[in-house]
């Protein structure tokens, strides 16, 4: 039982036999407490519960949960590798307890699982209690049977446990085990505790108060949180004093002795550690969705990278090394975290290309060191300026100089780097406030100079907390928002997407204790500041205040799936169409997408059917929609999309989905395009794509619409339900429908063509509603035919009035169509030989008058008018009549 994996088994197998639930490890990036960098502690994942804003189902808890300690005030990153105990990642073994049991459980437990469960000597034990806890110390005599020489009281803050300045809190008592006289050191609380023969293998935490503003009050439920480090405590049972002598450690420095070439031990020691150490904390953090960047965690994943990649260098590598040891590390620990079996390619990638071009770095910045300092001797102190100068122009960060120099002895000006990078600064706004449209942006490249760029969560959850950093109402900078207010939220992490690449940004609630606020939209501003337009529902809003933040999930889901959807189209259209289709434009909204591309033609009926097919073979594979992070120019080589208009860094984030099943790609990754989007986490999950829309928007580019998932259903249910109305109505199947429908068109044409030459008949004939001014009469010495039709088309009055001056021989004809809302046509017709005094174009004109129209045009022989009174057709027919007899 003396393996890591076993050690840990056998402890939450333990809990779990005592009436525990075992629950999984937390992820890294904690999604309930705003003001932590990572998951530090077991008890991050319950902080709510112990406070009362959670409710669960179980009331005791144990963990193997997952941590971090490389930032803020829990930064261990510069000792790792040097020192027996320091980690960047640990496991942090846990039972808990929401207001069922205290402190005699507590002990109990602990004292039986490590004595007679882990077989630890009662004799090598000793344990601290806070000086003031009475009951602790009579506890432990009872319970563990252990003299009060070995139960020591502590009188400080270690012995004290406090969430915060306000909160829960409440004393602890600590289990030490003696490694044994061979090694220097002393008890806690003795002169020597610094040693390392007394060591912390487990705190017992007893909640039992709650600090207020101005006193400490009894809670109603106290409560039991323990931590116990797993590697600490697989070190003791498996008979060494060094963590990184277990065996989940011997393994990684294996591989990397294994990789390197180098033995783990002598110059080499630290190096090797600092390697299997680091590879544990970026691949967690890569599998928990943080990637490597410039700001926030994502930086701070970059030095963890950054530190071990330079100990490889140190090691004589010269090929990235970190990503051949991830399968090592997956078989060590993936069984008991799944999640980082899945993230395996990701992690291998984002390894490998973060190494490859640190490597340049590296080696470009170490040799402008050594030209800087070469002259310089311990204790010597490098000006900020060359400090700065590494970082902006060569990409040399200040740790990465820091450290490089710390094995000379030499310091680094820190104050003259800052005072650098703060002209820099000043410079870029000055540059930004005279930019043209940015300028109107100001206020959003001012926060995010000061509150820095907002940590999105949102790939991985739709649900975190956050603190509020700044508000801004109507262009200003506010110090509150109140009930019935709108205006903008910054956050310093957030679950809401931020609209770009075509994708709406998300919707939801923030809250907090009488604080409700609607967020209704959030876009991004100045290049990585999440911006939440919010209407205040309830209560009042300031700065530092921590909000539960929840994205609208039926949104948000019906976004993921359009958006995956229209990768999909994107790749169809270029199979079916041709590979010059490109996207120009998209719109991805939770009701449905819009997708923009090029073609110079419309799309075929069989075309567009085609598309939908192929896109549905996708999503019915079922296959996972990956993630991956490449340099661009490698993304793009390998065949990767651009999204239209979108801009991209050094490193893009790739999403692939599906296999192509015919074509020349056939059994290759169907879908790979660089995107920052939402996607669904299996093509399954978009249900169904059904093209609703194809039509023109500008010259050479074609738009599609199209639905998915239940909107596409309903959409089909709908025009199912009408296709079977029509056939009801036709009284025939619904299958049969196009055919029914092709004979009645067919019908009605012919019939509508009969209808059109009776009229025509019926207008020549004579009769009907014209009565005098439809006789054939002689005005002016000439014959005159004046008819008043309804119900003929307009561009029929010509053929009419040619027969009407074949019947005549000699001259003119006057037709006048009446259609609908109360429009009128005319024409008029004089035979040739009557052309060299009286011009067509002359009567029509003063017909059109007649019927409130102007002019007119045509031939001395043929000429045409309209008008928009047609209730004046026998009048103007009297108009020509008179300019006749005239």
């Amino acid at each position: 039982m003396s393996g890591v994996n076993e050690i840990r088994s056998a402890f939450l197998d333990y809990f779990a036999k005592n009436g525990h639930e075992v629950v999984s490890s937390g992820p890294l990036v904690p999604r309930n407490d705003p003001t932590l960098m990572f998951t530090n502690a077991g008890m991050v994942q319950f902080k709510n519960v112990f406070t009362g804003l959670e409710k669960r189902d179980y009331s005791r808890a144990t963990t193997s949960q997952k941590c971090v300690r490389a930032g803020g005030k829990h930064n261990d990153l510069d000792n790792v590798g040097y020192t027996a105990r320091h980690h960047t990642f640990f496991e942090m073994l846990g039972n808990f307890s929401f207001g069922d049991y205290f402190k005699d459980r507590a002990i109990e437990l602990a004292w039986n699982l490590i004595t007679r469960e882990f077989g630890l000597p009662a004799d090598r034990l000793l344990v601290t209690v806070y000086a003031e806890d009475d009951q602790a110390f009579d506890l432990w005599k009872k319970i563990a049977g252990l003299p009060e020489s070995k139960i020591l009281r502590i009188p400080t803050s270690d012995n004290f446990w406090a969430m915060g300045d306000t909160g829960p809190c409440g004393p602890c008592s600590e289990i030490f085990y003696d490694h044994g006289d061979h090694i220097w050191g002393g008890p806690p609380g003795s002169a020597e505790e610094d040693g390392d023969r007394f060591i912390e293998v487990w705190n017992l935490v007893f909640m039992q108060y709650e600090q207020l503003a101005s006193e400490r009050i009894d809670l109603p439920r106290p409560s039991i949180d323990t931590g116990m480090g797993l590697e600490r405590i697989a070190a003791v049972l498996q008979g060494v004093h060094d963590n990184y002598d277990i065996d989940l450690f011997r393994a990684l420095i294996a591989a990397s002795e294994n990789a390197t070439g180098v033995d783990a031990e002598g110059k080499a020691r630290a190096s090797h550690r600092v390697i299997a150490d680091h590879l544990r904390s970026t691949s967690f953090l890569i599998a928990d969705g943080v990637l490597p960047s410039n700001e926030g965690r994502g930086y701070v994943l970059r030095r963890i990278m950054r530190r071990a990649m330079r100990h490889a260098h140190l090691l004589g590598a010269t090929e990235p090394l970190m990503w051949k040891l991830v399968p090592v590390l997956v078989r060590e620990m993936g069984r008991a975290f799944p999640e980082l079996a899945r993230a395996e390619a990701l992690i291998t990638e984002t390894l490998k290309l973060e190494e490859t071009r640190f490597r340049k770095t590296l080696e470009r910045g170490l040799s402008l060191l050594d030209d800087a300092t070469g002259d310089m001797r311990e204790g010597a102190e490098l000006d900020g300026e060359t400090a700065f100068k590494l970082y902006d122009t060569y990409g040399f960060p200040l740790d990465l100089t820091q450290d490089a120099l710390r094995a000379r002895g030499i310091s680094v000006d820190t104050g003259g780097f800052n005072t650098a990078m703060e002209r820099q600064k000043a410079e870029a706004r000055a540059a930004w406030a005279g930019s043209g449209e940015a300028a109107t942006d100001t206020v959003w490249y001012a926060l995010k100079e000061r509150v820095g760029a907002t940590e999105f969560l949102g790939y991985e959850t739709e649900a975190s907390e956050g603190i509020v950093a700044a508000l801004v109402k109507d262009g200003e900078e506010v110090r509150e928002l109140k009930a019935g207010d709108t205006g903008f939220v910054i956050t310093n992490q957030t679950p809401f997407y931020g609209e770009s690449g075509g994708q709406v940004g998300d919707t939801g609630i923030m809250s907090a204790a009488g604080l409700r606020i609607r967020v209704t939209d959030t876009q991004k501003k100045a290049d990585g500041l999440f911006v939440h337009s919010v209407t205040i529902e309830e209560g009042t809003v300031v700065p530092e205040l921590a909000v539960e933040m929840e994205v609208d999930h039926l949104r948000r889901s019906s976004i993921r799936a359009n958006h995956s959807a229209t990768h999909l189209l994107h790749e169809a259209l270029r199979e079916v169409l041709g590979t010059h289709v490109a996207q120009k434009g998209s719109l991805v909204q939770p009701d449905r997408l819009r997708f923009d591309f090029s073609h110079p033609k419309p799309i075929e009926a069989d075309e567009l059917r085609e598309v939908e097919a192929i896109a549905n073979e996708v999503v019915l594979q079922n296959a996972p929609v990956e993630t991956h992070l490449m340099e661009v120019d490698e993304a793009i080589e390998q065949g990767a999309m651009a999204l239209f208009g979108e801009k991209y860094g050094d490193e893009v984030r790739v999403v692939s989905m599906g296999t192509a099943t015919h074509g020349e790609k056939a059994g290759e990754t169907y879908s790979l395009e660089l995107c920052g989007g939402t996607h669904v986490r299996r093509t399954g999950d978009i249900g169904l794509v059904t093209v609703v829309q194809e039509g023109a928007v500008a010259a050479g580019v074609r738009r599609i619409e199209a639905l998915t998932g239940e909107a596409a259903r309903d959409y089909l249910e709908a025009q199912d339900k009408r296709l079977r109305e029509v056939a009801g109505l036709l009284k025939v199947a619904p299958g049969d429908v196009a055919t029914r429908v092709a004979a009645l068109i067919e019908e009605r044409r012919k019939l509508e063509r009969e209808l059109a030459d009776a009229r025509k008949r019926l207008a020549m004939g004579g009769g009907g509603a014209g009565g005098d001014a439809q006789a054939v009469r002689e005005v002016g010495g000439v014959k005159f035919m004046a008819r008043v039709v309804e119900g003929i088309n307009p561009k029929d009055l010509k053929g009419l009035a040619d027969e009407g001056k074949a019947s005549l021989g000699s001259g003119v004809v006057v037709l006048i169509s009446k259609g609908e809302e109360n429009k009128a046509s005319i024409v008029v017709g004089v035979s040739k030989d009557l052309t060299d005094r009286i011009s067509a174009v002359d009567l029509v004109k003063i017909g059109s008058e007649a019927l409130g129209g102007r002019g007119g045009g045509g031939r001395p022989d043929m000429a045409q008018a309209g008008g928009s009174d047609a209730g004046q057709a026998e009048a103007a027919v009297e108009a020509i009549a008179s300019a006749l007899a005239s």
